[in-house]
C-alpha cells in the first residue's frame, strides 16, 4: 500500500490536515492571531515529516525553518473548521521549500497562503546537509521535480 503522505508536490497532490479554530485562538478582533497561523504552519510540516520517516531517522535529521512567508486574506473565527494542505516546493542543498493552504471547509477562497523555507540538519552536529535521495525517496518525489 502507497503511503499517503507520499507525493506533496502541488496543490492537487498536498497533504491534508484538519483543524478546529478555538476561542483561544482568537486574538481581540475575534479572529485567528497571526501567531496561530504560524503555529499551524509548522505543525502541518513537523507531522508530514514524522509521518513518512522511520524511528531512526528522528536521531539522525532535523528540520529548522529558516523562513516563513504568509499571505492574509480571509478571516478564521472560533468554531471554524478548516483545511490545512501541505506540499514541497524548489530545493537547493539543504533547504526545501513547503507551501501551505488554510481555507474554511467548503470554501474556494484560501484564508492564508504560505511558503516557508526549511533546512535539513544532522541532528548529532547541527550542521547542514544536502537533501538526498534517501529523503526525496522518503517523500515519495523525484529530485528534479523541485528545482
Amino acid at each position: 500500500m502507497t503511503n499517503p503522505y507520499h507525493g506533496a508536490k502541488d496543490y492537487d497532490s498536498a497533504i491534508l490536515f484538519h483543524r478546529t479554530a478555538w476561542a483561544s485562538d482568537t486574538d481581540e478582533l475575534g479572529h485567528v492571531n497571526n501567531a496561530v497561523y504560524v503555529k499551524w504552519v509548522q505543525d502541518v510540516g513537523v507531522a508530514h515529516w514524522f509521518a513518512l520517516i522511520p524511528e531512526e531517522m528522528k536521531e539522525t535529521h532535523i528540520w529548522v525553518c529558516r523562513r516563513h512567508e504568509i499571505d492574509y486574506r480571509e478571516e478564521v473565527k472560533a468554531g471554524d473548521q478548516v483545511e490545512i494542505r501541505t506540499w514541497l516546493g524548489k530545493h537547493k542543498g539543504p533547504k526545501f521549500d513547503r507551501h501551505v493552504d488554510i481555507r474554511k471547509v467548503g470554501s474556494d477562497k484560501w484564508s492564508v497562503q504560505a511558503q516557508t523555507t526549511w533546512v535539513l540538519l544532522d541532528a548529532k552536529t547541527g550542521r547542514p546537509q544536502k537533501v538526498g535521495p534517501e529523503i526525496f525517496a522518503l517523500f515519495g518525489l523525484e529530485p528534479e521535480d523541485h528545482k
